[in-house]
């Protein structure tokens, strides 16, 4: 028997011996939504505790002025725009998973997409605070957006932070649509299962949704089309944000290689965040019949691949800095792998190069707690290697005058602290109001029940 059947969708441990039933995965995957657990409340709190520490010190920033920040020549970028590439990179798995895998039509997808398609959005949510606090003049930010006015003010195209908030709405925008089509079903399930206020809140949002073969046809349509619109956004956003640096003429920024490496380094991230977050899901609410170990290795593999890509990118800039017999390139990257930023290179090797290797084993991609701890490490190293890339280069310039070294204030760790808290208190309120998991492409993959009401089994 093959490790996965046709018609059966594996249930715990993704044993096709004990598939998922047909009659209990409304109920299975609904359940969550009736009452927060005490881990939940816990992980909810935390989260808020998290956002008021991070606008407190976004308030005392606002306060006293960018001085705070630790932003002084020549670094003119810190741990702002390195949690900006972050966050914008962590959503890449999600447009990824649920937009190019339903395209090539993997199965594997139909478990974890919907959990991935909300990280998505929360995480560009996230992505979408921090040019405006970098831009430290937080009220003047309608600069960004080119609307008509009376003092014939037009926005600078050639500046970064304006390519940014093209690509961060952009990618916002699809992605949420995408997002909300895919849920329409799912709702009108939950409506079906609610009563009172709840029921009618989630009536507006079902759109009528009656499942009717004329709708279904038509939100195939939509879901297809949306999914062929979204999958280029994998590429052309983060190659925006790899832009940023590419275009500079700052030694260690200016190469070719950044837009394919940074949408490699977005969907690696990416999926190891899908694992952080949806293990200790599966684990909490019980879910161990839909989203299991063929879900779990599928993603591990994906790590494998955007880490090999990685490695293979970290060794191509060294190369052409040594190929290129130009001394600034070759300084550039001497220093960053024996210099003062040394701790941060070889942290980002470990997490990304070395620390996925043991994915390479079977029985360490289909371990829980191998692959949560490797996850961590992940999203530790991917947010050390956008350290590495902005902090260092203009650390140490040409002018051997000029360098200077930066280190985060109090003030940027409470913001990147309340970033987290404001992700974490986003995505565990999806959790308890919409459905995490996809119950209707669950159920395609389910035997549905025989005639007199029996279960069918495998």
């Amino acid at each position: 028997m093959s490790a996965i059947q046709p018609n059966v969708h594996p249930g715990a441990n993704g044993d096709p011996n004990r598939p998922a039933l047909y009659s209990s995965a409304n109920r299975d995957i609904l359940r969550v939504m009736l009452k927060p657990t005490v881990l939940w409340a816990f992980a909810f709190s935390l989260a808020l505790i998290s956002m008021v520490i991070g606008g407190y010190c976004w308030y005392y920033q606002v306060i006293w002025g960018m001085g705070y920040a630790g932003i002084t020549h020549p670094t003119f970028w810190g741990v702002y725009i390195v949690d900006f590439v972050f966050w914008v990179g962590i959503g890449h798995a999600g447009t990824l998973i649920s937009a190019i895998l339903y395209l090539v039509r993997s199965r594997w997808r139909t478990g974890v997409y919907r959990a991935a398609e909300a990280m998505t959005v929360f995480a560009v949510m996230t992505a979408g605070l921090f040019p405006v606090l970098h831009l430290g003049r937080c009220w003047q930010m309608y600069y960004f957006f080119p609307y008509p006015n009376q003092r014939q003010l037009w926005m600078n195209f050639k500046s970064p932070l304006m390519w940014d908030v093209f690509a961060i709405s952009t990618y916002l925008t699809v992605s949420s649509v995408f997002f909300v089509i895919g849920l329409i079903p799912d709702i009108a399930i939950a409506r079906d299962h609610a009563t009172g206020l709840v029921k009618q809140v989630y009536g507006l949002l079902a759109l009528g949704w009656r499942g009717t073969g004329r709708q279904w046809r038509h939100f195939a349509a939509a879901y297809g089309f949306f999914a062929a619109f979204a999958a280029p956004l994998v590429l052309s956003v983060h190659s925006v944000v790899s832009w940023d640096f590419a275009t500079a003429n700052t030694a260690g920024w200016h190469s070719t290689i950044f837009p394919p490496y940074f949408v490699a380094g977005a969907i690696y991230s990416g999926c190891g965040m899908v694992l952080t977050l949806l293990i200790p899901m599966t684990y909490l609410f019980k879910w161990h019949d839909y989203v299991n170990n063929w879900h779990f290795e599928s993603l591990a593999k994906m790590c494998m691949l955007t880490s090999a890509i990685l490695t293979y990118a970290y060794s191509v800039e060294y190369f052409i800095a040594w190929y290129s017999q130009n001394p600034y390139e070759q300084a550039i990257f001497y220093w960053r792998a024996t210099g003062e930023y040394a701790w941060a290179f070889w942290l980002m090797v470990f997490c990304n190069c070395i620390a996925p290797l043991p994915f390479y084993f079977k029985k360490v991609r289909t371990s829980p707690v191998w692959l949560f701890a490797i996850s961590i490490l992940i999203n530790i190293g991917m947010w050390m290697e956008r350290f590495n890339i902005v902090v260092s280069s203009p650390a140490h310039d040409f002018d051997p005058a000029t360098w200077g070294m930066y280190s985060p204030t109090w003030v940027e760790w409470g913001i990147t602290l309340g970033s987290f808290g404001w992700f974490s208190f986003w995505f565990p309120l999806f959790c308890k109001t919409l459905p995490a998991i996809a119950i209707t492409e669950i159920k395609e993959m389910i035997a549905p029940p025989m005639k007199g009401g029996g279960e069918k089994h495998a």
